[in-house]
């Protein structure tokens, strides 16, 4: 035995007694693959053997004849009988399972006994599968939450084995979740949680050789937010620098964020505050600060979102578009003096939102809050009440907005004028009013009467008769001669011709006007011409 190794005789596993109290069977067991030796317990006591055989199965296996001494190495052959007639079995392989029976020369006067070899292997490659699972970079798994998961744990062990799964997790220590026989023992777990995270260990045990292997494995359970991540700002005293965050909370592990332009503006301007702008960490919370220099009106930020639960193409993001500031008001205002005034300014498009403030004269001092000064805000329109104005008011006052891109400023012009001026305008209002109103009067009355003026007051009773009054001079009687008979003339009167005036009234005319027909009125030249140049 000198010079070699030999395998360590195995535990004896099963033992048949003999009537007469001594063991004629026992059971031994061989790991596949390695060394063993079997004892020849059929040696007579204090002899020196001369000749040993062994059987296996009853079959003739093996002899050595000791009285002749050659050097014998185990490992020459599979089989070698030692010097103290033991059997060697180098590697052993399953045909060498059987029961195995030493003789040998003196003969054991006493019962022989037998050995029943048993072979054993494993347990062996134990395979642990989960599904569906993802495998990262440190050999641990993740699942995502609500899916449904299945565990499988396999092994190689002969004649048999059993096997078990156990978890431990965070609130618990060691739980046995699966047991059976077999090559192979699996489990499923549906709408699988948080709390299903941990490790998860198979066990395997030869139910011959009580010899056990296992294996273990990490399982995370991935979830990503609910919600699309939040964009903010916050900027500081510093109204040129802003800091955005963005945030994603609520998922395992932590997303990774990313800063950057949904558009970047073209030129190398544009380049150049793109590749500024990006900035991406693993976290749930992304600050990035930015001055003035980085931004411009209408620049759109985006802040993407991946998680390893969802796609690259299904990122969440949330996106802003920045905006200068732009207050609104009226610029000139006129105040009566010894009065309040109130100055208003609106600014609501700026994002981030504005700083705004009120200033006053051209140096823009600050005006701050005061008795004098009543400053108020109700979102996004500021009012400057002036109290009790004076002529040292009168100026330019400015609403001045500021945000992290630039400044605008809205300029007022604030007229203070004095109460007597005022009361002068107001009374030259009124007169102006009170002239034009008295002009309208006067042309509507000498329009509706514009017959009576222009024929005047001795035709006035005949205008409002509506007779007809025909004037002919004598020279132009053939121009009138069928509209007008012709009368003779009359006698001189103080060197004048005299010419006859016939009057004819309308049909409608009443008895009055047919006495006028009765007495014709006689007229000289110079009356007639008289009535005719009016």
């Amino acid at each position: 035995m000198n010079g070699f190794a030999v395998a360590v005789f195995l535990q004896v596993m099963h033992q048949t007694v003999a009537a007469n109290g001594r063991s004629d069977e026992t059971t031994v067991a061989g790991t596949l693959g390695e060394n063993i030796i079997l004892p020849c317990w059929n040696t007579a006591t204090n002899v020196t053997p001369s000749f040993t055989r062994w059987m296996t199965n009853g079959q003739f296996t093996i002899e050595r004849n000791h009285s002749i001494i050659i050097p014998i190495s185990p490992s020459e052959g599979h089989l070698t009988i030692l010097y103290n007639q033991s059997l060697y079995i180098n590697r052993i392989n399953l045909s060498d399972e059987g029961t195995y029976l030493c003789d040998s020369l003196p003969h054991n006067n006493k019962t022989q006994t037998s050995l029943t070899l048993q072979i054993v292997s494993g347990p062996d490659n134990s395979i642990i599968d989960i599904q569906p699972a993802t495998p990262l970079s440190n050999g641990t798994l993740f699942v995502v939450r609500g899916s449904t998961v299945s565990f499988n744990c396999s092994s190689l062990s002969y004649p048999s084995q059993s096997l078990s799964w156990g978890f431990q997790g965070v609130a618990s220590s060691n739980d046995s979740l699966a047991v059976g026989s077999g090559s192979w023992l699996d489990f499923r777990i549906e709408d699988v949680q948080p709390t299903a995270q941990g490790n998860y260990s198979c066990r395997a045990q030869n139910s011959i050789s009580q010899k056990a292997a296992g294996s273990s494995t990490e399982l995370l359970v991935y979830y990503s937010p609910e919600r699309h991540p939040e964009c903010l700002w916050n900027t500081g005293k510093d109204p040129s620098h802003v800091q955005f965050s963005c945030s994603w909370f609520g998922g395992y592990p932590s997303p990774t964020l990313f800063w950057g332009e949904k558009h970047q503006k073209s030129g190398s301007h544009g380049k150049q505050v793109a590749g500024q702008l990006m900035e991406s960490e693993e976290t749930d919370n992304l600050v990035v600060n930015l001055n003035r220099s980085l931004l411009f009106d209408g620049q759109i930020l985006k802040c993407s979102g991946h998680h390893p639960t969802i796609s690259p193409g299904e990122d969440k993001f949330c996106s802003f578009t920045l905006k200068s500031p732009y207050p609104e008001g009226e610029p000139l205002v006129t105040v009566v003096e010894g009065t309040n005034v109130t100055l208003t300014c609106t600014e609501s498009i700026s994002l981030p939102p504005a700083l705004t403030r009120w200033q006053r004269t051209a140096q823009q001092e600050d005006v701050v809050s005061s008795p004098k000064y009543v400053l108020s805000e109700q979102g996004p329109t500021f009012t400057l009440t002036i109290v009790n104005i004076t002529k040292q008011d009168e100026g330019f006052y400015f609403c001045r907005s500021e945000n992290p891109l630039m400044v605008r400023e809205l300029e007022i012009y604030l007229t203070v004028k004095a109460t007597s001026q005022y009361t002068g305008a107001i009374i030259g209002i009124f007169l102006a009013i009170l002239i034009v109103g008295s002009g309208i009067v006067i042309a509507k009355t000498i329009y509706s009467n514009r017959d009576r003026i222009c024929l005047g007051n001795g035709f006035e009773q005949m205008g409002e008769r509506g007779d007809v009054l025909s004037l002919v001079e004598a020279d132009e009687e053939e121009v009138f001669h069928e509209a007008i008979p012709r009368l003779p003339p009359l006698p001189l009167t103080n060197g004048h011709n005299t010419t006859l005036v016939e009057i004819h009234t309308i049909p409608s005319i009443d008895h009055e006007d047919a006495e006028i027909l009765e007495h014709p009125l006689q007229l000289e030249d110079r009356d007639i011409d008289e009535l005719v140049t009016f």
